[in-house]
């Protein structure tokens, strides 16, 4: 080993770290996404079913129970509304913790009666 050489291995190890540490936040950074993704697409669903299964009740009381499911899954019903009978809602999702880079996660679903055939 040369004179020239000490020093080497401290500088390639610092960098193998520093990338693999980049790489664990980047992994870390995109699950955190999914699941702020996913929750919203859960919660879009259970609120369309939940104004759908109350149809009978008016717009009004639908809507307002699928509000009630949004607020228990964590998620803000942005819209619910009736088209052809049909709920359609559309909430939106925060990332959870510290994590308010990832940004917000929308979603939409539509549930109909379960009397009328697809």
């Amino acid at each position: 080993m040369t004179a020239d050489d000490r020093g080497v291995a401290t500088a390639w190890t610092a960098s193998i770290v520093a990338v693999l540490i980049g790489a664990v936040a980047f992994v870390f950074w995109l699950g955190a996404a999914v699941t702020t993704r996913h929750r919203a697409e859960a919660a879009a669903d259970l609120a369309a079913l939940a104004a759908a299964s109350h149809a009978t009740d008016g717009p009004g009381v639908a809507c307002e129970r699928a509000r009630q499911v949004a607020v228990r899954m964590a998620v803000t019903l942005l819209t619910c509304r009736w088209e052809r009978g049909d709920a359609l809602v559309e909430v939106r999702s925060e990332p959870s913790g510290h994590l308010a880079t990832i940004g917000q996660a929308e979603a939409r679903a539509r549930a109909g009666p379960v009397d009328r055939p697809p």
